[in-house]
């Protein structure tokens, strides 16, 4: 029993389906085509009280089932018209009779103009609408996934919070394509109703003067009534559910329900109510009008919106008597003068230290920040350096956030121990509508560049900004542009943030767990000076440091056999292959630059030892050669929106790696050991050593 029922959807499709073989008797019919009605109905209320089109995404399934559900009716109802003298239940009898009221051709027009409306105007708006919200929500899912990123890397949402986002967005995808094509569905729907009336009609009155023998006015009679009320019992439901697909696709830019947008919208516009219904009022006073229904309607609209405009001016009251009320003034402190403070010359010291992180903004940027006017930039760095520890194994240190005298009402600057990394303006009052490669519209709005990646951006009016995203721009807040900026700075340099004290911590952290392995390694075969540099390597070439146990086991490892740092790193680099793979890859693959055989062996060639160690002296013409062909690469990395990697053998890796950090420091060098054996791995492009031009030496 319990399979039966899951499957019960399938069943119900093939008996559908069966209905345009099977006869039905004249009750089961009238049944049917009862329940028929009755799931449109359900259908559109559903439609209406949805906030957003997802919570009903069998929709597109549905439409095509209910609109094979019909067909099956128009079929059997047809079979019972032409077969059974007109006769085809009760229900279609006395819709037909309801809309022809004893006069066949106001009957048929009525019909035809119910038929008219279905299909010109509410199937074409829905199929048009569906149409255009399937190609911009496709256009706009780049931008998207570049938010989410943003909002993941500058810690405002979880890794598994990003995921359902990411998912949500594949399922709107998803949901707008599926619909533009069911809405064809339902435009074939309304041109085989016309065809099937059309049939019912001219195939009635041959049966019932050709064959029965009647005359063609009682004929004429009984068909025309069975065909208007087999075609009205159809163009029902199938009017509710064109206009049900005009609803889900336009819930996009709605936060609740249609009903609950409706009252709540225009209980907010109370004088536009009282000016309609002044208007109704005043025209109903006119000679010749008719004055009694523009009296009751303007009377009525009158003190409704007169009851809300008082309703609206209540709450606003005592909204500003909440926001009024006094607060304790602060206590006055009288400190002792500058000069007289500073004469004790330890009171001078203090005045050295240097923030490891500095955040000063103008004037207008203070409500951002503070917490007492609403800001929620702290909060949102609390969250960003949870976000941060887990992934990449380092503490980000506290964050002194300042006004600065010196800059612009808009400006803000992000410094890193005591000297600016970074600077940016924002427009507190707008939204940053990020650009997309191949924009819809154009919007409005004031040109700028995104300071954190460098995009393309407008500055528009929250008004605009459901208009800029349809024309799938990514529109984001002016907080989540600081904040994404200041957490993007902090990654770039994080390995200035790790000080010594910073890495002592981590060691006493790790001895809470593993003891013996740090009582072993440290000071023994590392020291806590080297350790630090050590890391510092792996944060600078953006490799998380959280699995500080593996990291202290592999150096004892290579200990044994070589005490150079470098080679040390990258004996800990292969050792972290799992998490540098996890870093780069998307989805089991990794699209990278190679090096070409004879440029790599070039390069082993030019390594070069000295009493301070190794390094690459590589010819200029060949490192032109390298940065020329690497520039152009990085174009299909830009079109990929992935980090651009270069994967060459592990000896001279770090060496190559410091040297194109000079000139790309956003491209990553990565060794075969450091990418594990499920990985894909699929080569975009190759630098290869060009021969000298002839005539050159």
């Amino acid at each position: 029993m319990r399979r039966i029922l899951n499957n019960a959807v399938s069943l119900i499709v093939v008996v559908i389906v069966l209905f345009l073989v099977i006869p039905l008797p004249t009750y089961m019919l009238d049944v049917l085509i009862v329940l028929n009605i009755a799931l449109s109905i359900m259908i559109l209320m559903i439609t209406m009280s949805i906030s957003e089109p997802l919570e009903f995404s069998i929709f597109p399934s549905l439409l095509l089932v209910t609109t094979l559900f019909r067909l099956g009716l128009n079929v059997s109802s047809t079979r019972l018209i032409l077969s059974n003298g007109g006769n085809a239940g009760v229900v279609i009898q006395s819709f037909g009779s309801l809309i022809t009221q004893g006069n066949i051709v106001i009957g048929i027009l009525i019909f035809l103009i119910i038929v008219l409306v279905q299909f010109i105007v509410i199937t074409k708006g829905a199929e048009r609408v569906s149409e255009v919200a399937a190609r911009f929500t496709l256009d706009a899912m780049p931008g998207k996934q570049m938010a989410i990123d943003a909002d993941l890397s500058s810690g405002l949402i979880s890794e598994k919070e990003a995921k359902l986002r990411r998912y949500k967005i594949q399922k709107e995808a998803d949901f707008y394509g599926a619909m533009d094509g069911a809405t064809k569905i339902v435009k074939g729907d309304a041109i085989m109703s016309l065809i099937i009336t059309v049939i019912n009609f001219v195939a009635g009155l041959i049966i019932g003067v050709v064959q029965g023998g009647g005359d063609i006015n009682s004929v004429m009679q009984v068909y025309s009534i069975a065909t208007i009320g087999d075609g009205l019992v159809s163009q029902l439901p199938a009017l509710m559910i064109s206009t049900a697909t005009g609803m889900v696709v336009t819930r996009s830019v709605s936060d609740g329900s249609l009903n609950t947008d409706v009252l709540t919208q225009f209980k907010a516009q109370p004088r536009a109510i009282m000016a309609t219904g002044i208007i109704l009022a005043f025209l109903g006073l006119i000679p010749g009008a008719p004055t009694l229904p523009l009296l009751l309607v303007g009377i009525a609209l009158g003190v409704g919106g007169f009851i809300s405009d008082r309703k609206l001016a209540e709450e606003r009251k005592q909204q500003e008597l909440a926001e009024s009320e006094p607060t304790p003034p602060p206590t006055e402190v009288q400190a002792a003068s500058e000069t007289d403070y500073y004469k004790d010359i330890n009171n001078v010291y203090p005045l050295l230290a240097v923030e490891p992180i500095e955040m000063e903004f103008g004037y207008s940027l203070i409500p951002l920040v503070d917490e007492t006017s609403g800001g929620k930039l702290i909060s949102r760095i609390v969250i960003f350096r949870r976000q941060y520890a887990q992934d990449m194994g380092l503490v980000v240190p506290s964050i002194r956030l300042h006004d600065g005298a010196s800059l612009g009402t808009n400006q803000y600057i992000i410094k890193i121990r005591g000297e600016e990394v970074a600077r940016g303006e924002i427009l507190v009052d707008y939204y940053l509508a990020l650009e997309p490669e191949n924009p819809a519209g154009d919007i409005d709005g004031i040109e700028t560049i995104e300071p954190a990646y460098g995009i393309p951006s407008r500055w528009i009016l929250p008004e605009n900004k459901e208009m800029a995203e349809i024309y799938g721009y990514t529109v984001i807040t002016p907080l989540t542009v600081m904040l994404t900026h200041l957490s993007e700075t902090i990654k770039k340099h994080a390995y200035e943030l790790l000080n010594r004290a910073e890495t002592i911590q981590l060691v006493e952290n790790l001895k809470k767990t593993e003891p013996e392995l740090v009582e072993d390694v440290i000071p023994n075969v590392i020291s806590y000076a080297n350790l630090e540099k050590l890391l510092k390597n792996l944060l600078r070439e953006g490799i998380p440091i959280k699995d500080l146990a593996i990291i202290l086991e592999t150096v004892a490892d290579a200990s044994a056999t070589t005490h150079d740092l470098d080679m040390i790193t990258e004996q800990v680099r292969s050792a972290l292959s799992r998490t540098i793979t996890r870093r780069f890859c998307e989805n089991g693959q990794l699209r990278v630059i190679t090096l070409d055989a004879e440029l790599e062996k070039k390069v082993l060639n030019a390594l070069t030892k000295n009493e301070h160690g190794i390094y690459l002296a590589l010819s200029p013409d060949i490192i032109q050669q390298i940065m020329t062909q690497l520039g152009e690469l990085r174009k299909k990395f830009n079109d990929l929106s992935q980090t651009p990697i270069i994967l060459t053998s592990q000896v001279i890796r770090v060496y190559l790696s410091r040297m194109i950090n000079q000139f790309y420091p956003d491209v990553y060098v990565l060794s075969f050991n450091e990418v594990t054996g499920n990985v894909q791995i699929q080569a975009i492009g190759n630098i290869v050593l060009q021969a000298p031009e002839a005539g050159t030496k």
